[in-house]
């Protein structure tokens, strides 16, 4: 793969891996059930940000990975704060009080920084398990880097989000309990539906050997 499709393949999944991230945790904002059990709206598509940035690693090499994953934070931290600010301004009476803009966007901050602290150290710890394999198998069992980094990090992302969470007040314990292990359910599948992914993008003159 030459390097200008390098760069265009790595900045079409590092778009996705921060779109992805943008959008679940603005969907974190909502506690939903699913088969009786509470689990946070963001479960449903955050996940796939860890197969993504898998692909990152792979295109980019382990400086990649890390610079979306800080990119990511960063972006959302200035979302939520950007959406507090217009939540506060005066709204157009002509237009109407626009009360649905504050119901639904407004930045529960417990959640934000939650959110955020989860995906960051998580992230980063799924970018050394992806290394390590890496380095252990080379271009065999491409499937394991999956497979592991993310086994190693959900567990962590799920406790840090749902400990701090409840540390902050955003939802009793009875419902942290129901969303960590939704969550544990819920992303493990979705990593064994994404694993071929690895095999859609090639190694590139951008990654070098971790």
């Amino acid at each position: 793969m030459g390097v200008d499709r390098a760069v265009r393949w790595l900045l079409v999944v590092a778009g996705a891996y921060v779109a992805a991230q943008m959008m679940a945790d603005v969907a974190s904002l909502r506690i939903i059930t699913i088969g009786g059990y509470a689990v946070d709206a963001g479960t449903l598509i955050y996940p796939f940000t860890f197969t993504l940035r898998d692909l990152v690693h792979k295109i980019g090499g382990k400086s990649a990975a890390r610079t979306v994953i800080v990119l990511a934070a960063g972006v959302n931290l200035v979302m939520a704060a950007f959406f507090g600010l217009v939540g506060t301004l005066p709204a157009d009476m002509v237009t109407g009080p626009q009360l649905e803009f504050g119901r639904v966007l407004a930045p529960v901050w417990g959640i934000v920084i939650a959110s955020i602290v989860a995906e960051v150290v998580a992230e980063l710890i799924d970018t050394e398990a992806y290394s390590m394999w890496e380095r252990r198998f080379a271009d065999r069992h491409q499937w394991g880097r999956v497979l592991v980094s993310n086994a190693v990090a959900i567990p962590i992302d799920s406790a840090i989000f749902v400990g701090l969470a409840t540390l902050f007040g955003v939802f009793p314990a009875e419902v942290a309990w129901s969303i960590f292990w939704l969550n544990l359910v819920i992303k493990g599948l979705v990593t064994l539906v994404s694993v071929p992914w690895i095999y859609l993008v090639r190694p590139t003159p951008l990654s070098t050997s971790q």
